[in-house]
């Protein structure tokens, strides 16, 4: 584990075109995107907020709604140079049944004209939403693969870290299943 929030973590020179960027609050997505960093190695970034989300459950659904209504796009401590990337795969939970607004803030800021760009979802259980369908809205021209979707904890009923032990081997499993799919685990090793 051993992650430094917010900075890249690198894997080898094999695969330096390769960007892992999440957003993980109960560390589900987390651990999807140390699954695929394995898979395909590159660089495991975390997003990280200049004002960090409350702790509190109810005061966090009532603020990121309240985002997702004004179009509010919080500013991001995170910094990604993101020329030396071709591959981008974005990590993110469904929050609101949208695409959180973090993700938003990153997609506005950053131009993924040409590059491949890869989705990855964990959910409570009720899927991924817009979620898929607003990265590709926010990545006109990207080429947007098929998205991998999981269910993960349910923070609101107090069920936090879900993706470990027997859960983690399977997901580890869906994850290779779904990489082999979009040809993308021999990426590293082009």
């Amino acid at each position: 584990m051993g992650l430094q929030t917010g900075c890249a973590q690198k894997q080898g020179a094999a695969s330096e075109g390769i960007l892992i960027v999440y957003l993980s609050r109960t560390n589900n997505t987390k651990a999807i995107a140390e699954i695929i960093h394995k898979e395909v190695g590159g660089d495991l970034v975390a997003l990280e907020l200049e004002n960090p989300y409350p702790k509190d459950y109810d005061a966090i659904v009532e603020q990121v709604a309240e985002e997702n209504e004004t179009g509010f796009l919080p500013p991001l401590k995170t910094q990604v140079a993101m020329d030396k990337y071709d591959t981008i795969f974005l990590g993110f939970p469904t929050w609101g049944m949208q695409l959180p607004p973090p993700m938003k803030s990153f997609l506005s800021a950053h131009d993924l004209s040409g590059k491949i760009v890869v989705p990855f979802n964990t959910n409570g259980g009720y899927g991924i939403g817009s979620s898929f369908r607003t990265v590709k809205e926010l990545c006109p021209d990207s080429d947007v693969l098929d998205g991998f979707s999981i269910k993960g904890g349910s923070e609101r009923d107090g069920i936090f870290l879900a993706i470990k032990g027997k859960r983690y081997d399977e997901a580890k499993e869906e994850v290779g299943s779904w990489l082999e799919k979009l040809d993308m685990t021999s990426v590293s090793k082009k």
